[in-house]
């Protein structure tokens, strides 16, 4: 109880006079949304003891409240007093009409019915949900989304004080100052009691605690209200990524998710009510807001951000796809580069899914040799970030497999500055090859003088018969920086073609000449057919993961 007062004697010169108090406080406001709407700061909100009925008994001791020169409600000054007894809102089943219960920390326990607690009470229930997790976190990043009714109730409040109180001295310079918001307020009203619990401190982290506020019929009102604001929806496309689950099952995650939809649809509601002119708002809403009995509905999540470990790989079998290939429900090649590293972080990193991002792609039956590709593995909600030693363990596991598949260079946990670094690199890298080659005649020294003379060669591709099917009929114009002919002891028809190109080039077809559509090409140079064996990509030249 003293500690209660004490507060309040710190913060009494940020509120109006009682009067005014007493009034939001008889129309259902909450004791937080009345500090928060006259820009009270600190410890406040955390207290647990400030109630509706201590706030009266506090208001009740101050000298211009039922003074002597008061009668019969009316103060000297002409003012009404408002007639408020605490037990008007101290009712639990009465939810404050401005936060509809999220500043009084309404809970929802297993089968019980939904109850305000105590902020020690409200935050060990967060706490424990990360701890069943199995989260291991040094830090915490708090977020909080409530539904636009509350920003449409606190307007309405606001223009009920304007309506009422505007002409009273203290109205300009009390009211009008900057009001804290419902996610601050919150914030400091359990920061300090979570940060006990978790025994690590908030602030930017890669873990985040994720309070979702919801209040369905309240919402659906608020919407039917504005239903000739709202913008029309429209149906949303899938998205392309390709998601690896922790079992191993594949997934292709829709935009038009119900996270997203609802986003969409709470920013639509926001603009509207921006838009809308006080004048018109008050014609529309009621002034001030009906108390509720119905709070709103929490969902408490914690996740953490998308975490990423980068390298490069080399593709040592050509019967390895990059990623996970699958031709009416049967799997090509014997395994995918996309798995094999994957699956071997996802375990460490003890995350939901993953995704493989490489810089280019090569063809199953292209070996990825030299110095590797870059590639990112992006994992999702991982319980743990990986140590340096665990990624050691990591490549030194991939490396050492039997099957040797795949092996991997410079493996490392990185940010997400690594992926727009890749993307920036793709277009611009040059890529090296060495191709096994076969001619119908011999070659001469002048046809490969004629080879190796051609350098920053331009050369346009239509998109190639094999891909048509997948890729759109496109005309590219690509560069080949360099070539190189060697001929292979004791054969005179098979040579091996070392050649640089511009990322994007098709180098099976640059060879062949794909009945033209690539042109020129080594067999329209050479006048002659020129068959394509092998392939093997032997350098990326980029600076990442060099």
């Amino acid at each position: 109880m003293e500690e209660a007062r004490r507060t309040l004697s710190l913060v009494a010169g940020s509120l109006p006079p009682p009067h005014a108090v007493l009034d939001l406080l008889s129309v259902g406001v909450c004791v937080r949304c009345i500090f928060r709407l006259f820009g009270v700061h600190g410890r406040a909100y955390s207290c647990p003891l400030i109630t509706n009925a201590i706030l009266q008994s506090f208001l009740e001791e101050q000298d211009k409240f039922h003074g002597d020169n008061e009668e019969n409600g009316v103060a000297s000054d002409g003012i009404i007093r408002c007639a408020y007894t605490s037990r008007d809102t101290e009712n639990v089943r009465e939810y404050c009409s401005i936060c509809l219960g999220i500043l009084q920390l309404s809970l929802h326990q297993d089968r019980e019915p939904t109850k305000r607690v105590p902020v020690d009470d409200f935050t060990a229930a967060i706490a424990e949900l990360v701890k069943q997790e199995d989260y291991d976190i040094d830090g915490f990043s708090f977020e909080v989304s409530i539904p636009p009714v509350v920003v449409a109730n606190e307007r309405a409040i606001r223009l009920y004080m304007k309506n009422k109180y505007e002409c009273e001295e203290w109205f300009s310079t009390k009211f009008l100052c900057e009001r804290i918001s419902v996610k601050d307020a919150l914030r400091s009203s359990i920061t300090a009691s979570l940060e006990k619990h978790l025994d690590v401190i908030s602030g930017v982290d890669s873990f985040h605690i994720r309070l979702t506020y919801s209040h369905l019929e309240a919402s659906r009102s608020l919407q039917s209200s504005l239903a000739n604001d709202l913008p029309c929806k429209r149906a949303k496309t899938g998205s392309k990524d390709n998601v690896v689950k922790a079992d191993g099952s594949h997934e292709k995650p829709l935009r038009d998710s119900d996270e997203q939809s609802c986003s969409e649809s709470d920013a639509a509601v926001l603009r509207a009510l921006d838009g809308m002119q006080d004048h018109v708002f008050c014609e529309r809403f009621k002034l001030p807001p009906e108390k509720t009995s119905k709070s709103c509905h929490l969902i408490t999540t914690c996740y953490r951000v998308p975490m990423y470990v980068g390298g490069r790989y080399l593709k040592i079998s050509r019967k390895v796809s990059q990623t996970r290939w699958v031709i009416d429900d049967e799997r090509m090649g014997e395994a995918s580069v996309e798995e094999i590293i994957g699956k071997n972080v996802l375990s460490v990193c003890r995350g939901d899914s993953y995704k493989f991002h490489a810089a280019g792609r090569e063809d199953i039956d292209v070996r990825m040799l030299g110095s590797g590709r870059p590639f990112l593995i992006e994992i999702s909600n991982a319980r743990c970030i990986p140590s340096k030693v665990d990624i050691e363990l990591i490549a030194e596991k991939l490396n050492r497999n039997d099957q040797k598949y795949v092996r991997v260079r410079n493996l490392t946990l990185i940010g997400s500055k690594a992926w727009t670094l890749m993307r920036e690199g793709e277009a611009e890298k040059q890529k090296q090859y060495a191709a096994l080659v076969w001619f119908p005649r011999p070659l001469t020294d002048d046809d490969l003088q004629k080879i190796s003379s051609l350098e920053n060669m331009d050369i346009v591709q239509r998109t190639p018969i094999r891909v048509l099917h997948r890729r759109s009929q496109l005309e590219r114009k690509r560069t080949i920086h360099w070539m190189m002919i060697e001929r292979i002891s004791g054969c005179s028809q098979y040579f091996l073609l070392h050649l640089c190109t511009q990322a994007g080039t098709y180098i099976k077809e640059f060879v062949h000449g794909d009945l033209g559509r690539t042109h020129p090409s080594i067999g329209s140079i050479l006048g002659c057919r020129a068959e394509i064996l092998q392939l093997d990509v032997v350098d990326v030249k980029m600076d990442l993961f060099a």
